[in-house]
């Protein structure tokens, strides 16, 4: 997949051919990312390589971590170790795919904050393109429901739409999965281990289940001083950026914040006027856009050169695909705001390229169309009250997510 990986870095932020596949028109709403530097080095871990990495993960989703609330594991699959291993074997494997190109780690991955920073939508066989950002898997087990309409709700069944999603893994069913995995020997072993029986849909679910309840990055910054009570753990513009995020910016209406610990998040689902506007665009496409094509380097391109070599943006309409209720048109999950500032590019297409984009957002108020939520509405902050909230935005960055990159990367994985 040489080809896929030149083609997002060269070509940010509009579609492309990609390995002789048509991918989805993008467009850039704001400027194209801004050259951040994201740094997630596996290398630096302590224990990077270390044959124990899946007791480490073990005892991180057992333990909880500062700023977090206990893990909670359903009753009939408690975490063990060969569950975890067995799920990490079956998140890199891109022979689960129908034509063995795509794995869950290739839209998650794991120096990328189990994201992928170089494209706002996801891409999956034959570079077909999703119409929806690939969300961070970083303490996904906390949250309920999953996936930005909020479509299913748990991590166990989680794994079913991507494989057999036309435009992600692709296979006809999921049971041509299962029995994939119980013609290789190795799985036979590893699902005997874990489970005492073979692969099947349920043991599938569950092993990804385990291994992705382990993916916990707590212990930030911000966590030692506002729930530790350190006082030094954070500089003065991160205070100033909390207290902002309370008060006058209404951030913490939804991303919401309790007295021992944080997910920032509400686990709801809201129509923040962000789809609205998108749709707006979807319909009235700017005649230009604007590529990327090395750092520093950007030129114009035509969008009718973009639109002849791309598939047609479908429409989003958020929730309601899920209930086809209209007054669900455009409400989307409220996210997970730790480690934000190492997964964008952000909102549910990840047109918003930078932190700073999509506080500018909604300090305008968003759109302020008629269905728009009454909690969206213009802040009026100053320059200087958003660099304070940026501030406060990164001081949710995890010191863990090194040795998380670090355990996913301890074993090649059983395609290569």
């Amino acid at each position: 997949m040489a080809c896929l990986s030149w083609a997002t870095k060269m070509v940010f932020g509009i579609a492309v051919v990609i390995c002789g596949a048509t991918a989805a028109i993008a467009d850039t709403y704001d400027a194209p990312r801004d050259g951040t530097d994201h740094k997630i080095a596996p290398q630096n871990c302590e224990y990077a390589g270390d044959a124990d990495w899946a007791q480490q993960a073990l005892n991180r989703s057992t333990e909880t971590q500062l700023g977090l609330p206990p893990m909670v594991h359903p009753a009939d699959n408690p975490p063990t170790i060969e569950k975890i291993e067995l799920g990490r074997e079956l998140f890199f494997d891109r022979r689960l795919s129908i034509n063995g190109t795509m794995s869950c780690a290739m839209c998650h991955v794991p120096e990328q904050g189990f994201t992928t920073w170089e494209l706002q939508r996801a891409v999956g066989v034959e570079g077909r393109s999703g119409k929806r950002n690939a969300p961070s898997l970083l303490n996904v087990g906390f949250l309920d429901p999953l996936f930005h309409d909020g479509r299913d709700p748990a991590l166990e069944t989680q794994f079913i739409a991507p494989m057999v999603a036309r435009n992600e893994m692709a296979n006809p069913s999921v049971g041509w999965v299962v029995s994939f995995l119980n013609r290789d020997q190795d799985y036979l072993d590893h699902f005997d281990a874990a489970f005492g029986a073979k692969a099947s849909l349920d043991r599938i679910g569950q092993a990804l289940a385990a291994y992705q309840r382990s993916l916990i990055a707590g212990n930030s910054p911000f966590d030692h001083w506002y729930f530790a009570g350190m006082a030094e753990a954070v500089q003065d513009d991160v205070k100033r950026g909390f207290d902002l995020f309370m008060g006058k910016a209404n951030c913490a209406v939804c991303h919401t914040v309790a007295d021992d610990f944080s997910l920032f998040t509400d686990q709801s689902l809201h129509d923040t006027g962000y789809g609205f506007m998108r749709e707006q665009k979807r319909q009235h496409p700017p005649e230009s856009v604007t590529v990327q094509l090395a750092p520093d380097v950007f030129v114009d391109v035509d969008f009718a050169r973009v639109k002849s070599v791309s598939a047609p943006l479908e429409a989003d309409l958020g929730r309601y695909e899920v209930t086809e209720d209209p007054a669900d048109r455009w409400k989307f999950r409220t996210p997970n705001l730790r480690n934000v500032a190492m997964t964008g590019p952000y909102m549910h297409d990840g047109a918003l390229n930078t932190l700073r984009a999509v506080l500018d957002f909604y300090n305008m108020g968003g759109p302020g169309h008629p269905e728009q939520s009454p909690l969206i509405a213009p802040l009026g902050l100053s320059e200087a009250n958003i660099d304070d909230l940026e501030a406060f935005l990164n001081s949710l960055t995890s010191p863990d997510l090194d040795c998380l990159a670090a355990e996913a990367r301890s074993l090649r994985p059983k395609n290569n």
